[in-house]
């Protein structure tokens, strides 16, 4: 056991998740071997690093691996580019081999498989909430109004939706990519909204996109959980894969959504999502991509709790 006078060193691993081109994607951060760590030190270690999420990697019954996410201000049930991340890395180093293997989370286990150099998460069949079954005293005005914008901008061929397939966002899709591109979130009204909703936040997308292969072009904002705006989600492109298939009449059984392209400073990213279908109902869904190892950095845990990197 550690003497309380020394200092706990941590390694941090930042990968970029569902990259593009073998650039761009969402960093996050990886700590293998977190089992001695306290949830205390978990976001101490979020917030001193700042990243939008931090996997802290231990071990679970029967060989699988346990999850605990964390984002600058609070846990988060479930992430899915440090999921990718994480695994990511875990096959790097041998620690898992191509087929499947699990995750647990305080939300229960998930199932992850490793293929061609590509992690995938599994995620639950969609659960849909439209405007009239919110039920909150929040309006689709109020959503518009924080995004800045109006009736005139929607997509019509679908409402705001409350999505979830594990993790809940509101998606909405606007007609045009250039409205995507100019939206300037009112972020205290969208973590309010946020808040009472319990979401993770927005998911606001368009199917005008400008590069071939790709069904929906997205951006992401989740100030609720101290995310201003974020280049990849993977627990949301699973949400609007399913919209796109349940409510906007493109039928599939594979989506490839990007996402950070229009960010103010882009960072291009890939998302796929492949839809379990039986009977003509969505019974599951696996999302994956690509990762990359951009640096490891120590960080030190002193006796008071205090950091230094």
């Amino acid at each position: 056991m550690q003497a309380d006078h020394e200092a706990t060193k941590i390694d941090v691993h930042v990968i970029h998740s569902f990259i593009s081109e073998r650039s761009g994607g969402n960093p996050a951060g990886v700590v293998l071997d977190a089992d001695s760590l306290s949830e205390t030190e978990m976001q101490s270690v979020a917030a001193h690093l700042g990243l939008s999420e931090i996997a802290f990697v231990s071990r679970a019954a029967g060989g699988a691996f346990r999850l605990d996410f964390f984002t600058p201000n609070r846990r988060i049930a479930h992430c899915g580019h440090a999921t990718i991340a994480a695994f990511s890395r875990l096959a790097e180093l041998g620690r898992v081999s191509e087929g499947w293997t699990s995750k647990e989370t305080i939300d229960g286990s998930r199932r992850i498989l490793i293929r061609d150099g590509l992690a995938y998460m599994e995620q639950t069949a969609p659960r849909y909430l439209r405007p009239d079954a919110w039920a909150k005293g929040i309006s689709v005005g109020d959503v518009l109004r924080s995004l800045g914008l109006a009736d005139v901008n929607l997509d019509t061929r679908t409402v705001p939706m409350v999505v979830s397939t594990g993790n809940s966002f509101l998606l909405l899709s606007v007609e045009r990519a250039q409205t995507l591109a100019r939206i300037v979130p009112d972020h205290d009204a969208v973590a309010a909204i946020s808040e009472i909703l319990d979401l993770i936040g927005y998911y606001v997308f368009t199917t005008e996109v400008a590069t071939p292969h790709r069904d929906a072009t997205t951006r992401m904002f989740a100030p609720r959980f101290a995310i201003p705006e974020e280049a990849a989600t993977g627990m949301a492109a699973g949400p609007l894969a399913c919209l796109l298939h349940d409510h906007m009449g493109i039928a599939k059984r594979q989506y490839h959504i990007e996402q950070g392209v229009l960010m103010p400073e882009p960072s291009p990213s890939l998302i796929t999502v492949q839809l379990d279908i039986r009977d003509g109902r969505i019974r599951g869904l696996m999302v994956g991509g690509r990762a990359q190892l951009v640096q490891s950095r120590t960080v030190e845990i002193g006796p008071t709790g205090s950091l230094s990197a």
